[in-house]
């Protein structure tokens, strides 16, 4: 199922793609609906602005006119003038539509990267490599002390331009999921439950923040939370 953060990045890259599951959710999302609506409007916009002529130069002889000092432009930079207003108001739409996109969007792409590695979630009692997590940790300049329990897979994955430590660790409540995110930040815990999986993201000063996620039916909301202060709390940080 599509969410709206999937659904506002397609229509951004082409508002007209016919493509069955953007219409799905569009019917079935009046707040999306609002959205294409808009960038719709600033599309036609565009069209318009683009359109706007430029009298060629020496096509009018205009007597220059003073007004308090100052000269009435002429037609040919009232055309300029004209575009310039143009492109600051398509900007300034173009803007307000990039930051509606959903809060939730980190989260999202979390959850969509979570599909591209199914083998992560099994429930073992073989621990992964030293080395290899060592490895895994290495990009985002952290270690992990060995009281967050036994960390099962250890990747270090492309996520947003940046290489991330993906790690898998067995609890109590089953194999959860750990994404160490230096580079994003976060002002305050987010909780998301998305397309079955359950997790928070957390703010980590001076060091991005954190994903802890598990699937299934509805985790335990309070364990969750204490596995995650966990293993925040077992995040030994070698740099800066």
């Amino acid at each position: 199922m599509m969410n709206c953060a999937q659904y506002r990045r397609a229509v951004l890259a082409d508002p007209r793609d016919a493509n069955p599951e953007l219409r799905l959710h569009r019917d079935g999302c009046r707040e999306c609906l609002e959205y294409m609506e808009r960038l719709l409007r600033f599309e036609g916009r565009l069209q318009r602005a683009l359109r706007v002529s430029i009298p060629a130069a020496g096509a009018a002889s205009v007597v220059p006119l003073r007004t308090s000092g100052l000269r009435r432009a002429s037609p040919s930079r009232r055309g300029w003038l004209a575009m310039a207003a143009s492109v600051l108001i398509l900007v300034a739409a173009a803007g307000s539509l990039w930051l509606a996109q959903p809060h939730s969007s980190l989260a999202a792409d979390v959850v969509a990267h979570m599909a591209g590695e199914p083998q992560a979630w099994a429930r073992t009692d073989i621990p992964v490599p030293t080395p290899d997590l060592a490895q895994a940790l290495a990009d985002a300049r952290v270690q992990l002390d060995p009281k967050v329990g036994m960390v099962s897979y250890a990747r270090s994955c492309l996520f947003r331009t940046h290489h991330v430590p993906h790690l898998v660790v067995q609890t109590e409540m089953g194999p959860v999921t750990v994404m160490v995110l230096a580079h994003e930040s976060v002002p305050k815990p987010e909780r998301f439950d998305e397309q079955g999986y359950h997790g928070v993201i957390l703010p980590v000063a001076g060091h991005g923040s954190l994903a802890v996620l598990a699937r299934g039916q509805g985790p335990d909301p309070d364990m969750l939370k204490q596995i995650a202060a966990r293993v925040q709390d077992a995040l030994v940080w070698t740099g800066s």
